[in-house]
């Protein structure tokens, strides 16, 4: 599992170049906000496909596998289940490093259930 952790007030999408630096994977799913062009123009240059669903306001339509996206609550539901940890959801730990701590081990604990 690698996550970066980000301030509160920041895009997702900002934390995504450092998340698939030196990763090699053959698609990326994700929602509409990461429906930005620089990502699609990355995993094309890779060959992996962008199961990411189209703006609304985007000029031209971009299809997408919608069979492959339904996989995406898999990783909805690993997010839900890490917000069942108290610690996790509500983020009393001061610094980072403990905070990514109790993600650890929360993932740790949902992996061996």
């Amino acid at each position: 599992m690698r996550f970066i952790l980000l301030p509160g007030q920041r895009h997702d999408s900002v934390g995504v170049q450092p998340l698939i630096e030196g990763v090699v994977f053959g698609a990326l799913l994700g929602d509409k906000a990461f429906d930005i062009d620089w990502l699609r123009a990355e995993l094309d240059g890779r060959g992996a496909a962008a199961v990411i669903p189209p703006k609304a306001n985007r000029k031209a339509a971009i299809n997408f596998d919608r069979e492959m996206y339904r996989w995406r609550h898999i990783i909805e539901n690993t997010f839900a289940k890490l917000k069942e940890f108290r610690a996790v959801a509500t983020r009393y730990d001061k610094t980072d490093t403990s905070y990514a701590a109790i993600i650890h081990l929360a993932a740790a604990i949902i992996a061996s259930r």
